[in-house]
């Protein structure tokens, strides 16, 4: 056999790349949204009772995790097979959910009792809790793994936490009422969508200190990071405000459908996903031209509060 037609035959034998999905929950219709965003179509769809509203994919496309605010509970999924592996009784009101860059542990915010929970992924097992500000919602963890942060909403504070002792290293005041905290690839910066002053604080981790404050539109929920640019989700405003990391200079107010909450990138940067939880839609904004591109409809009230893009193959 030539040389071409040994690699013809490669070419035929090896498996299909798996394109990257997106795991939206929403919460009135107590469901999961699987869309596979080559095809944008929602692919699959899992019942998660309890107001299902976190959700965090781990960063090798393994396991999802999504917190259920009335239920109480962490479920924890084969994202795989779209099957539950566990179901995680946590009492109080779990709703920013982030995971560890090496896959576990997942970390769950309880908005009522204050603290973070450590939750074994393989096991279910809670491993520990750390105490930090009033009513704790987006997560994220550093890309080496050392730092937690916790947007401690009525505290208008970030939490800092190293995961090894899961200790409170330090609390950061930023805007009026932070919900969703976002950090950038090279683990310097972090931002705070800010809902009630209707901006983002920028922190320098190193120095944990806010080093500007970006007005944004109104009701921030989260932010995304693409293209050397900020995507925020206004609620109210039904809009993406979009400005540069670098300048902090706004480029453009994209608009969306109603009630945008949720927002990730895609791994390689080219598109931002915004759910919309009035519109019960997926919108997909081309980050480059920042124009919206498609609209996919999922099940009612999206929320996909955190890291909700699987990496699903190369």
């Amino acid at each position: 056999m030539t040389f071409i037609g040994a690699l013809a035959l490669l070419t035929l034998l090896a498996p299909p790349a798996l394109a990257d999905e997106a795991f939206i929950t929403s919460q009135p219709a107590e469901t999961l949204s699987v869309v596979d965003l080559a095809t944008r179509k929602v692919v699959a769809s899992l019942a998660i009772p309890g107001k299902p509203a976190g959700i965090a994919v781990s960063p090798d496309g393994a396991r999802a995790f999504v917190t259920a605010p009335d239920g109480k509970t962490l479920t924890i999924l084969d994202a795989a097979t779209r099957s539950v592996t566990h179901r995680v009784e946590l009492g109080g009101g779990p709703l920013g959910v982030a995971v560890h860059p090496s896959g576990s542990p997942a970390y769950v915010a309880d908005w009522y009792l204050h603290r973070i929970k450590a939750v074994d992924a393989a096991s279910g097992t809670v491993t520990g809790e750390v105490a930090v500000g009033q009513s704790p919602s987006g997560l994220a963890v550093t890309p080496d793994g050392a730092l937690l942060l916790s947007a401690d909403r009525d505290s208008d504070a970030v939490s800092l936490i190293d995961t090894k002792t899961l200790t409170r290293l330090a609390s950061i005041p930023v805007g009026a009422r932070p919900f969703g905290v976002t950090i950038d690839a090279a683990g310097m910066r972090a931002y705070t969508a800010n809902v009630a002053s209707n901006d983002v604080s920028v922190i320098d981790l190193k120095a944990r200190k806010v080093v500007a404050r970006v007005k944004v539109g109104a009701r921030p929920y989260a932010v995304a990071l693409a293209q050397g640019r900020a995507f925020v989700t206004d609620q109210y405003d039904s809009t993406v405000t979009v400005f540069d990391t670098d300048t902090l200079k706004t480029l453009a107010t994209i608009p969306v459908g109603d009630y945008p909450e949720g927002i990730a990138a895609s791994r390689d940067g080219a598109f931002v996903y915004v759910a919309c939880w009035e519109a019960n839609t997926l919108e997909i904004i081309d980050a480059v031209t920042l124009k919206v591109v498609e609209t996919i409809p999922v099940a009612d009230g999206p929320r996909a509060f955190g890291a909700f893009i699987r990496q699903s193959g190369d």
